[in-house]
C-alpha cells in the first residue's frame, strides 16, 4: 500500500466557493434541503418518482419514502400521484409543491448572495496563505 502525503496534494473544491448545502427546518416534522429540493424539481420535470430518483442516483424506494416523508410532514400533498404502470401513473408537484420549490430556491439565491462578499474575502485570504507556503 502506498501512502499519500496530503499536505503536498492539491485540494480541489468539488463545488464552487460559497452556498453549498442549505437545510431549512419549519417544524420537527417538515424541512427541505438540496435533496429533497432537487427531487421534487425532478418530478416536476419528469412527471414521474422513479425517473427524478434515478437522475439523482437513489432507487425507487429512497424516493419515494422522501416523497412521503415530505407530504406526511407537510400535512397535505406536495407530490401528487397516480397509480398506473407502463406508460401510465406519473406524479405531479400540488401547487404547494410548486411554491415550496420556487421559494426554496429563491432562499438559495439570497443566501448565496448575502454571504457572497464574505466568502470572496475568506477565499482571497486563503489563496494569500497558500502562495505563503
Amino acid at each position: 500500500m502506498r501512502w499519500i502525503d496530503r499536505s503536498k496534494v492539491a485540494k480541489v473544491a468539488k463545488s464552487p466557493p460559497g452556498l453549498t448545502h442549505l437545510r431549512v427546518t419549519f417544524t420537527d416534522d417538515f424541512y427541505i434541503g438540496p435533496g429533497r429540493a432537487d427531487l421534487l424539481e425532478g418530478i416536476a420535470e419528469t412527471g414521474s418518482i422513479s425517473a427524478a430518483g434515478k437522475r439523482m442516483g437513489m432507487s425507487y424506494k429512497r424516493a419515494w419514502s422522501l416523497v412521503q416523508a415530505m407530504n406526511e410532514g407537510w400535512h397535505a400533498l406536495l407530490v401528487e400521484t397516480s397509480r398506473g404502470g407502463a406508460g401510465q401513473g406519473g406524479a405531479t408537484l400540488s401547487d404547494d409543491g410548486a411554491m415550496v420549490l420556487a421559494r426554496y430556491r429563491a432562499m438559495q439565491g439570497a443566501a448565496r448572495s448575502a454571504i457572497a462578499a464574505d466568502v470572496a474575502a475568506v477565499g482571497k485570504r486563503l489563496g494569500e496563505a497558500a502562495r505563503k507556503k
